[in-house]
């Protein structure tokens, strides 16, 4: 719900004893205010409605100026509704004041830090690297779409409710597991951090979220596993590579284990 308040900063007086006129927004218990730039003398100012008393045309004009300016934040409130935007006593009032930049957009700022990675493949980051971003984008993507029925959202609206609904959506209609869901939420936490630094968020939605991983017990592969993966028929010549250098690995630890045994 939106309150506006209009009152005077008597403690500040010009050279004739008018003080100037501020109006306060207040929106969920938390404040903005801004000055009208309009002042008047303490003795003819209505506190309780906010307004100028008198009958002259001056102050008819005065407050009239000051119902304009009630109309337009209520109206500047309605215009951050339709647009899905976050409202706060400071977004309307950066709004009203026009002081407002574009949201930027979750899944814009999320492809703009994986074209940088990208472009650095081989100097700062690695290929795998840059595929997990790529992955983690594309969960979020589809979250949006199935859960939100949304094409993308303002960064503004990612909160703590929204990052677990990401983790549970990995877990149950992806079937990702525990630590799977839980690094593809890591990962999309830098983006957060991202938005948070440049000032396009005011909080970090992250603050009270905590990332365990559980310890997992890995069986070793049996023969038969171990021949199928030497009999895979890879297309692709990079896979190829590391089930080489695995299977290097492997025999060389197994030659070590054998000379040691008693």
């Amino acid at each position: 719900m939106v309150s506006l308040l209009f009152y005077l900063r008597k403690y500040k007086q010009d050279r004739i004893g008018r003080s100037t006129i501020y109006v306060r927004i207040t929106i969920d218990g938390k404040r903005a205010e801004f000055s009208t730039r309009r002042k008047v003398h303490p003795s003819t100012w209505d506190a309780a409605y906010g307004k100028v008393l008198g009958v002259s045309q001056e102050v008819r004009q005065l407050n009239s100026y000051l119902s304009k300016i009630r109309t337009d934040l209520y109206l500047h409130a309605d215009k951050l509704r339709g647009r899905d935007q976050a409202l706060t006593a400071v977004s309307l009032k950066e709004s009203y004041l026009g002081l407002d930049r574009p949201s930027k957009m979750l899944l814009e700022i999320f492809q703009e830090h994986n074209d940088r990675v990208n472009e650095l493949i081989g100097k700062d980051f690695a290929a795998g690297t840059a595929e997990r971003y790529k992955t983690a984008k594309s969960h979020l993507s589809e979250y949006l779409r199935r859960e939100l029925r949304k094409k993308d959202i303002p960064v503004q609206h990612v909160d703590h409710a929204f990052i677990s609904g990401f983790e549970y959506y990995l877990k149950t209609k992806r079937k990702c597991s525990h630590n799977m869901a839980i690094k593809c939420v890591v990962n999309f936490k830098k983006i957060i951090r991202i938005a948070y630094a440049n000032g396009w968020i005011t909080k970090d939605p992250f603050a009270n979220w905590k990332a365990r991983l559980k310890n997992v017990e890995r069986e070793f592969l049996t023969n038969e596993e171990l021949q199928q993966l030497m009999d895979h028929p890879f297309t692709n010549e990079r896979l190829e590579h590391v089930r080489d250098c695995f299977l290097l690995l492997y025999w060389i630890g197994l030659c070590r284990c054998k000379k040691t045994d008693p």
